[in-house]
């Protein structure tokens, strides 16, 4: 049986990580370091990471810091934020990362994908965006961490990132970040249907059902998770893990049943 890609999306700030809800009031969830110990512990297949603070105060990646968390990895690790120029490109995989992903220099800059995907090939460039719902229905692509609306349709914008030279897309809903209520399988079924490019999902993983049902109704190749492997209990409390394999499986096999 193929194995479903579950990938922890994980928040950086500083040095540490966090989580937020709908892209506000994050929570620290630990030192970076010993979070991707414990990741490695738990057989996490690959990781995302994600600085939420490069892009708007119009930095460079820390790549030392960066350096210091793959040294750590025993998994391939994509990287987003704060990537402007394909130099910039070029140093985080000297840094070890794997892929790097590109979005709100896109907005601007749309052959930045062109020409990192020219220069290093397009497995290893990746078309982020986020996503927020309209209140009478329907999505929109946002940036600055979802302040501002682009009024574009998810399923164009997909389009052109991925014709622009990128190999994998991620899409992530706004609106449910953080909230465990589950994917917008709907706006994750339009992208995917979009493009021919592998699109990973983030954005309301809450266990295992949602995993299932972005993969089987959602048709997503990968689906990111963030609160559902960092937070448990009715409290929140930290504590990384990750979903067991034979959970999934029996998640899988019954959205198949319920679809059949």
């Amino acid at each position: 049986m193929l194995r479903q890609r579950v990938i922890p999306c994980l928040l950086l700030r500083g040095s540490g990580f966090v989580k937020t809800v709908r892209f506000k009031d994050p929570k620290y969830v630990g030192d970076a370091m010993n979070a991707v110990r414990i990741f490695n512990e738990k057989e996490a297949g690959e990781i995302i990471i994600l600085d939420i603070e490069a892009s708007g105060d119009g930095r460079d990646p820390r790549y030392d810091v960066i350096e210091d968390i793959v040294s750590e990895c025993f998994m391939p690790v994509a990287y987003g934020g704060g990537v402007t120029k394909v130099d910039q490109v070029a140093r985080l995989f000297q840094c070890g990362v794997e892929k790097v992903a590109i979005n709100t220099a896109a907005h601007g800059d749309i052959q930045l994908i062109e020409r990192a995907a020219a220069r290093f090939g397009g497995q290893s460039v990746v078309g982020a965006f986020d996503v927020s719902s309209k209140l009478l229905g329907g999505h929109r692509v946002v940036r600055a961490r979802g302040r501002q609306n682009t009024k574009m349709d998810p399923a164009v914008w997909a389009r052109r990132l991925a014709d622009s030279g990128a190999g994998e897309l991620v899409v992530q809903s706004v609106t449910r970040d953080g909230t465990k209520k589950g994917y917008d399988l709907d706006l994750v079924r339009a992208v995917v249907d979009a493009v021919d490019v592998p699109v990973i999902a983030v954005g309301g993983a809450g266990g295992v059902a949602d995993l299932a049902a972005v993969f089987h109704h959602g048709g997503a190749a990968a689906a990111g998770v963030g609160s559902m492997v960092v937070f448990h209990g009715k409290h929140d409390a930290v504590l990384i893990t990750m979903p067991e394999q034979k959970r999934l499986d029996e998640a899988m096999a019954q959205a198949r049943r319920e679809s059949a």
